[in-house]
């Protein structure tokens, strides 16, 4: 089934002491790239949140994932002070003040913002706890943004699926009029030399003929170029309905399927097929466009 690679979830969930939120955004990309966005306090869950993603969200695309929390009302606050160090900070401040005569002007605003009074987060956090509480939310978002995809995805498979078969008729149009084109020459041929022949009161040899008519019929033939595009067509459709991504599959196939119908534009000559050709060129091309946004 075809996935979209772009799309949007956002969940919610609560833990013991915070409420968590994760927003999922997608956009194509020829591989698997996965920015993670998170709070400090969070910052050892990365590597887990972006494995998440790959495993359960999305294989390939360029994705980015925000996750935010807010302390519940009443949750106690967990943040830690590093009391050992700012008895030694302000301390040296005091002999500062004292040594050079300089004003005392040391404020809780000023001592707060000076690193290292407070415990650095990943000391005061169990990282197992923390996954455990944001796991809700994570798998929720997924759900959201994998639902999303899926929905575009229907869109374009719909969409490709009648250009196929308009593909498929353009083909079948231009096999019936390669062979009508090739009855026809013999005619003409045949017809044309046997009046030089008979004005120059000479014998016809037939096997010539017949010789010189089938070298044309295997130069100009397409029959291998058409049941290679209706096999390429069909793999199209096998391949859209698989579970697993197929974004990758359907890009080299659409270029095989660019090479045989280029192969039948120069084989035929006739002006009816040129024109098929092209038409199926630009058919091709914008399916081709619409590959570019399926995992």
């Amino acid at each position: 089934m075809m996935k979209s690679m772009t799309g949007f979830g956002r969940a919610s969930a609560s833990g013991a002491t915070r409420d968590y939120t994760v927003e999922i955004r997608s956009v194509n990309g020829r591989y698997f790239d996965c920015s993670v966005r998170l709070p400090r306090d969070l910052l050892p869950l990365e590597e887990r949140v972006r494995g998440f993603i790959r495993d359960n969200a999305q294989a390939r695309g360029k994705i980015d994932v925000t996750v935010s929390f807010a302390r519940r009302a009443g949750a106690e606050n967990g943040r830690a002070i590093d009391a050992a160090f700012v008895r030694d900070y302000l301390d040296a401040l005091h002999r500062l003040r004292d040594e050079f005569g300089l004003p005392d002007d040391v404020t809780v605003t000023r001592v707060a913002a000076e690193p290292g009074v407070f415990l650095s987060s990943e000391e005061g956090i169990d990282p197992d706890a923390e996954w455990t509480a944001l796991f809700p939310a994570l798998t929720e978002a997924c759900r959201v943004h994998t639902a999303m995809r899926t929905a575009e995805g229907k869109k374009i498979s719909d969409d490709l699926t009648a250009k196929l078969a308009f593909v498929s008729g353009c083909v079948d149009e231009i096999s019936g009029r390669s062979e009508e084109n090739i009855r026809s020459f013999r005619e003409r041929f045949e017809g044309r030399l046997r009046q030089i022949l008979s004005d120059e009161r000479i014998t016809p040899d037939e096997n010539r003929i017949l010789t010189e008519c089938a070298i044309y019929a295997d130069r100009v033939a397409i029959d291998e170029e058409v049941v290679r595009l209706r096999s390429h067509i069909t793999a199209f459709s096998e391949i859209a309905e698989e579970k697993a991504p197929s974004g990758k599959k359907l890009d080299f196939l659409m270029q095989e399927m660019n090479r045989e119908i280029n192969t039948v534009g120069s084989k035929c000559a006739d002006a009816g097929i040129a024109r098929l050709v092209v038409t199926v060129k630009n058919e091709l091309e914008k399916i081709r466009e619409q590959i570019q946004n399926i995992e």
